[in-house]
């Protein structure tokens, strides 16, 4: 994962080279800008970027290979920056018989874009992204117009605005290097959309299937298991191809213990890391855990002073004051520390296995009153994760330089999950969540205990919603931290 920036005006020069430069903790590897022909590339602060009027930036973040895979990359007059990963790119390599010129998987995608041009760079990026299996934003520039995409379920953020006074458009991955430049009413751009020529288009690719899902599945419980079980464990291996190594977001819930199986099993070195209070549920669970499986993990204790500490990386990261937010993501920014601590580059989570297999206590409420057709509310769900759950956690992760990979948000993934009936996610009777998803974790060996253990949100799991709202922002130098905080929303 790395860091984009685009803008168009005058005298953008300095402008994108600031961009560049709040972006920078997401790709501390190299950067590089590309303003009306000219290329320059290397350290931030040697950076020359020539004036003009329009510009594409990026900030490296080198995960497997990538020495001759800087950005942006240039092919004849399309120029292109992406921030993600395509997994199939070997694949659409060998189908369209691509030779690249780089090790960057994102190649492919200035690849098929020249490759499917006929006069018109909208249809062409279409075409290409009708192609990719990926987590992506990118944008590409043909000398005349430029689009900027997101992917299908918002893995990768990408925000956009305008500056009427100084007549300026932009974008970028973070909200802080368009509030740089001046540009203070910032827009989200929605997954499975494109900006084309500053006016915004919805693309209705994948997601679109997801969205018309009606549940018609007539697959016995045992298929589905099965396929659902084929579907992780590919999904997990096009998350970690090329790497040596992984780091885990680790609760000792079922989510990340899945997760923690497969990568192992997969011969992956795998380390997990998890962070609370002494005596919270998370760490006391994430150790029971680990000790069984015998993997390693590593956790930190936390206390009302590591909340002080915290409180302002994490909110400069997440942008804006939300407290469920940063209950959530200090937790996992201070694992995501650890884990560039430890020269880690990638990590895994366990994101949106609670919509998509009912795991929220409120899904159980759903189903009694509505039956199948809760299954509205868990799309719904999926739907709007990107505002709230993969902002956040792409920001406090790549906050520490730390790619994080999500494998339940597998467009596969999230189809076949749609397509289980609720009676096998959900038991009335006990009030057991997660049920089909408990008894993949069984058959890929989770021990027992684990499979049938409850777990509490991550916030209250952690302990640190609890220090945070009964002492730390009730301390008088916190009092009036949302109106402080420069980039309260």
């Amino acid at each position: 994962m790395c860091g984009i920036a685009g803008i168009m005006g005058t005298d953008i020069s300095k402008k994108l080279h600031d961009m560049l430069i709040s972006l920078k903790h997401r790709g501390p590897d190299g950067s590089g800008a590309f303003v009306n022909g000219n290329l320059s590339s290397g350290n931030i602060n040697d950076l020359k970027i020539q004036e003009g009027s329009f510009g594409l930036g990026h900030d490296l973040l080198s995960i497997v290979g990538c020495e001759s895979g800087s950005q942006p990359l240039i092919y004849d007059n399309y120029v292109l920056v992406c921030n993600g990963e395509i997994y199939n790119f070997r694949e659409l390599k060998n189908k369209f018989n691509i030779n690249f010129r780089t090790d960057s998987d994102c190649e492919i995608i200035i690849s098929l874009i020249k490759m499917f041009y006929n006069g018109s760079l909208y249809d062409a990026v279409i075409k290409t992204i009708g192609q990719l299996d990926g987590d992506y934003a990118f944008a590409v520039y043909d000398g005349k117009h430029f689009a900027a995409v997101r992917d299908p379920v918002g893995v990768k953020p990408l925000y956009f605005g305008e500056n009427n006074g100084e007549k300026i458009f932009a974008f970028a991955s973070e909200k802080k290097a368009l509030w740089k430049i001046g540009i203070n009413d910032v827009k989200t751009l929605p997954p499975d959309s494109m900006i084309y020529n500053k006016e915004l288009v919805k693309i209705n690719n994948k997601l679109n299937e997801i969205q018309n899902l009606q549940n018609k599945s007539n697959l016995s419980k045992e298929i589905l298991k099965k396929q659902l079980k084929d579907l992780l464990i590919t999904s997990v291996k096009k998350r970690i191809s090329g790497l040596s190594e992984i780091g885990i977001l680790f609760s000792g819930g079922i989510d990340s213990t899945i997760i923690a199986k497969i990568t192992d099993d997969l011969g992956i070195k795998t380390c997990l890391y998890s962070v609370g209070h002494e005596n919270s549920a998370d760490l006391k669970f994430a150790r029971e855990t680990a000790d069984k499986m015998n993997l390693p993990l590593k956790t930190k204790v936390v206390n009302v002073e590591d909340v002080r500490k915290y409180l302002p990386l994490v909110l400069d990261a997440i942008e804006e004051f939300n407290i469920m937010k940063i209950g959530v993501g200090m937790p996992a920014y201070i694992a995501a520390e650890m884990a560039h601590e430890d020269n880690l580059k990638v990590m895994l989570s366990g994101q949106g296995a609670d919509e998509l297999f009912g795991g929220y206590n409120r899904y159980l409420k759903f189903y009694e009153e509505k039956g199948e057709r809760a299954q509205e509310d868990l799309k719904k769900d999926i739907l709007n994760l990107y505002h709230v759950n993969l902002q956040r956690d792409d920001a406090v992760t790549m906050a520490n330089s730390i790619e994080l990979r999500v494998p339940y948000l597998d467009p596969d993934i999230i189809n076949i999950a749609m397509n289980i009936p609720m009676k096998y996610k959900i038991n009335k009777d006990n009030s057991l969540r997660k049920c089909i998803l408990r008894e993949v974790g069984a058959e890929l060996g989770v021990p027992e205990e684990i499979v049938k253990r409850p777990k509490k949100a991550a916030q209250y799991g952690s302990g640190i919603h609890k220090m945070l709202v009964k002492k730390v922002l009730k301390e008088e130098s916190f009092k009036d931290i949302e109106n402080k905080f420069k980039y309260s929303s």
